[in-house]
Order: C-alpha cells, then sequence, then structure tokens
C-alpha cells in the first residue's frame, strides 16, 4: 500500500504541480485549498505526511500545524512546511511548533519529493522501535527472521517472556512495571554482547515478550547469561520487605489475597540445526512451545527444542 500525501497550498497551479510529480512516484495524494479543508482531510483521510503551505489566507499554515499537534488523531502525523519566508527565525518556528521539515519557494521538485520519501523513511523508522526499550519492533523482527532463514544459515529463535508480571503490576503500579520491561531488554542485551556472534539481534515484541536471533551453538550460553544477570539484578525492583519475603501478596476482585513469586524469565529456543524450518510462523510457534515448557518449572528457565526433523 503506497504512503498517502495531503499538498495543501490556496495556489491551485503549486496544487497540481505537486500532485502531478508525487503521483508519479507511486504515491496516493490528496489535496486542500486552505486551512480549512486541510485540517478536515488531515483529522479524515489520515495522511502520512502534509505537505503544507505557510502563507494561506484566514487559518495559515502554522496554525493548521499547532491544530494538527494538537489533535490526537494527527498528532504524529509527518508534516513539511512550504514557506517563501527564508530567515532562519521563521523556520525555527515552523520546528518548533512540531514541523518535520521544511523548504523555501521557489523550490525544486525533486527535492520536495526527495524530502518526502526522507520524512517517510525515517517516520517508518520510528514507528517500528519500541518507545520504552529502544529495541527494533515487529516489523523488523520478522525481516531479520526471514533474512536468516532465505539466507540458509542456521540460526536459532529465542522467545523470551516474564512470570508472574501480571501480579507485580497489579501490586506495584505499571510504572514500575515498565522500569522491569526496560531491565529485561537489559538482560537480554547483556547477553548478547557476551556472545560471540556478531549478527546476534535483539527485539521487543510488545509486553513483556522479546525475541533474539543468534547462532545456534550460542543459544545455550545466551539463555544462561539472560537468566544470570536478569536474576541477579530484578530484586532490586522490589521494595525490601517483598524481596526479603520472596513473593509479593495481590488482592484479587473477591478479596482474596494470593501470594506470588518474584518475577522470573522464561525462554524457549526455535533452530534449524534439528530440523527445517521455512518460515518465521513455524519458528515462532516451536519457540513459544518450548518457552510453555520452560515455563513448567518454578524460577527463570529455558528450554531448547531438540527434536530430529
Amino acid at each position: 500500500m503506497s504512503a498517502r500525501i495531503l499538498v495543501v497550498d490556496d495556489d491551485p497551479d503549486i496544487v497540481q504541480f505537486v500532485r502531478v510529480n508525487l503521483e508519479l512516484e507511486g504515491f496516493d495524494v490528496d489535496t486542500a485549498g486552505d486551512g480549512h479543508q486541510a485540517m478536515s482531510a488531515a483529522l479524515t483521510g489520515a495522511p502520512d505526511v502534509v505537505v503544507l503551505d505557510v502563507m494561506m489566507p484566514g487559518m495559515d499554515g502554522l496554525n493548521v500545524l499547532k491544530q494538527l499537534r494538537s489533535h490526537p488523531a494527527a498528532a504524529n502525523t509527518s508534516i513539511i512546511l512550504l514557506t517563501a519566508k527564508a530567515l532562519p527565525e521563521d523556520r525555527v518556528t515552523g520546528l518548533d511548533l512540531g514541523a518535520d521539515d521544511y523548504i523555501t519557494k521557489p523550490f525544486d521538485i525533486n527535492e520536495l519529493v526527495a524530502r518526502v520519501k526522507a520524512v517517510l523513511r525515517r517516520t517508518k523508522a520510528l514507528r517500528d522501535v519500541s518507545p520504552l526499550t529502544g529495541l527494533p519492533g515487529n516489523f523488523r523482527i520478522a525481516s531479520e527472521l526471514e533474512a536468516r532463514i532465505e539466507s540458509g544459515d542456521d540460526f536459532a529463535l529465542v522467545y523470551a517472556d516474564l512470570d508472574n508480571f501480571k501480579a507485580y503490576n497489579d501490586h506495584y503500579g505499571f510504572m514500575r512495571g515498565d522500569q522491569v520491561i526496560k531491565f529485561t531488554a537489559h538482560a537480554l542485551l547483556e547477553a548478547a554482547a557476551a556472545l560471540a556472534d556478531q549478527t546476534a539481534f535483539v527485539g521487543h515484541i510488545g509486553g513483556d515478550d522479546f525475541v533474539a536471533i543468534i547462532l545456534p551453538d550460542q543459544s545455550e550460553e545466551f539463555c544462561r547469561q539472560a537468566i544470570s544477570v536478569f536474576d541477579d539484578g530484578v530484586l532490586d525492583y522490589y521494595e525490601t520487605a517483598d524481596a526479603l519475603r520472596g513473593y509479593i501478596e495481590v488482592t484479587d476482585r473477591r478479596g482474596e489475597r494470593h501470594a506470588f513469586p518474584v518475577v522470573s524469565v522464561s525462554l524457549g529456543v526455535a533452530t534449524n540445526t534439528t530440523r527445517e524450518i521455512t518460515s518465521q510462523w513455524q519458528a515462532s510457534a516451536i519457540a513459544v512451545e518450548m518457552k510453555e515448557h520452560a515455563k513448567r518449572v518454578s524460577g527463570s528457565s529455558y528450554e531448547i527444542d531438540r527434536r530430529m526433523g
């Protein structure tokens, strides 16, 4: 699906010129001739990028920019300003209000197209990074896994998630829970850094779910190291009394109290050295299955798929 661009300018000749050239590049293009039309089109059409003229009668581009940035439906839409004002302070004003880029009139259409593409690349990269951990997200994970499968090289997929994490979140609150998620990312990155594997990859699926893609002969060492770092540090995220006791008590909806052990990490490993893996779906299914086996063991644990064929 091609990106959708909204072009806003009160000069119909400029609108037509930009629209035609962007369409030639394969973009879907909507247009607006003033600020009010721009607001309506941006809030209903969900564009990926708005190319927005600053000098328009009525509601000018800077006012449109302010309103888009304050509206939940468009707060993250990328915006490139078209401005005839070449003074640095005018450009700074637009950037301070939240513009992603600007280009001055008269402009070269090739430069404008290049800036649209650059903004789209940056946006795509940012959207595929976990805002909490900074690790690659689902799209990058899938791409990395597919690349390993297509190359035919040996690999191991490690699936990791936390045990008793919901109880921890309920007891301490999501802000403390987020700190444990960040710490989990740290433990996995430390484990990957300790390997003799320059291709090691760690990604964050979301919540308390993570993956790593590493060399098969390093998978056991990776799991042991991740568990060691995690178990050595996780008690720092507990109140002293809870850490000494080794569990927390959580009250359910019926007012009954339940004891939950300290948060631990379970890891499941799928590898293509013992069986052929032909898709990312197959690899993830095996890794999840192994992770469920690991969860049957009390405390942090890992399970590697060693089944043949």
